[in-house]
């Protein structure tokens, strides 16, 4: 059986550096070993203190929302003008995405644009899957009435980690994911807090064809909702977690693959951030430079504490920081893949 089926990951996910230009139509190219038409856009100024921009496809461009806020859907042609066969096009010059500083954008591939009408759940959702890449958008209209409710994701197997958003009204960024306690505990991917406890608030749970939501709990009656739905494939995505020892010789956490990018948080403590690292603002050892997801902040460049090696296989905490490593306490994470670890055929990859 071959290790993956995933032998180019850049098919499916992509990091891309820019300098913004303030000028509309600025076209931003990917340069990875596969064209890659995003259908998810993470956008961030590295260089400058600005909001996250998320756009996708299912919602269409001129629509975003931001990971460091609570802000309801927000609508704007001078963001996002097109997704484009291999990148992106701007439609001005704002400083959130397109002023004279440095960006970066974390893409993902779903189904080019293409979306399905969904009735596996109690509600019918609208659904965009890749299942060879285990990612799905779901948009769905919340019932009118209190309970638990489910909507389909399309993966055809259980989601790994799951994160929803408010379109309509304004809203926290709930999140699930497989390490989390189970069933009802959950984290904000806005907000530093620790992992908590809601009653029902994924309702019946997660299987290989629902999300398990809860009006009162997850959602609001009769409001529009984004689910972006993630699926573990071995060799491309790992979702997982670590205990941290509180060393500078810190552990380490195998994927199976090369990271090209890593998401980690405490859930623990109630005052760590959710940190990113990507081999495209870290092209070499060890890796030191860090956004985060809940903050406007720019990039932060530490020497000491936070600091990652990004290995063949996986990666390894190379700092004591308590965000990412603090002793005896329980940190999540997330990983897509630069290079399987071994492809279909056997070639093993080399770390850098």
């Amino acid at each position: 059986m071959a290790y993956t089926n995933i032998d180019d990951p850049s098919a499916y996910f992509q990091s891309v550096l820019y300098t913004g230009n303030r000028t509309g139509g600025h076209a931003i190219t990917n340069d990875g070993n596969s064209d890659l038409q995003p259908d998810l856009i993470w956008n961030k100024s590295s260089s400058y203190p600005s909001y996250h921009t998320w756009w996708d496809s299912s919602r269409g461009s001129p629509k975003y929302i931001g990971s460091n806020g609570t802000e309801a859907e927000g609508t704007y042609t001078g963001y996002l003008s097109t997704f484009d066969s291999d990148g992106f096009t701007l439609g001005g010059g704002d400083s959130r995405v397109n002023h004279n500083h440095e960006y970066v954008a974390w893409q993902w591939k779903a189904n080019g644009g293409t979306t399905s009408s969904n009735t596996d759940g109690s509600i019918t959702s609208t659904v965009q899957a890749n299942q060879d890449a285990g990612f799905s958008i779901v948009t769905y209209t919340a019932p009118n009435s209190s309970g638990n409710f489910t909507a389909g994701h399309g993966l055809g197997v259980k989601p790994d980690m799951v994160i929803t958003k408010s379109r309509s009204v304004a809203g926290g960024w709930w999140t699930w994911h497989k390490d989390l306690g189970q069933p009802n505990y959950y984290v904000g991917l806005h907000t530093n807090v620790a992992q908590a406890f809601e009653a029902n608030i994924w309702g019946a749970g997660f299987d290989t064809s629902t999300i398990g939501l809860n009006v009162a709990a997850s959602s609001q009656a009769s409001q529009t909702y984004v689910a972006y739905c993630f699926a573990e494939k071995q060799g491309y995505s790992k979702f997982g977690s670590y205990v941290g020892n509180g060393n500078d010789n810190g552990p380490f956490v195998y994927t199976g693959f090369k990271p090209a990018w890593i998401m980690v948080k405490n859930i623990d403590s109630g005052v760590d951030h959710w940190h990113i690292i990507d081999n495209k603002r870290n092209p070499n050892n060890v890796a030191g430079k860090l956004l985060f997801a809940d903050l406007t902040s720019a990039e932060i460049t530490y020497t000491t504490e936070v600091l990652f090696d990004i290995l063949s296989n996986g990666f390894k905490l190379r700092g004591d920081y308590d965000h990412i490593n603090k002793s005896g306490e329980n940190i999540i994470y997330m990983a897509f893949a630069e290079n399987p670890f071994t492809t279909s055929t056997g070639i093993p990859t080399t770390a850098r």
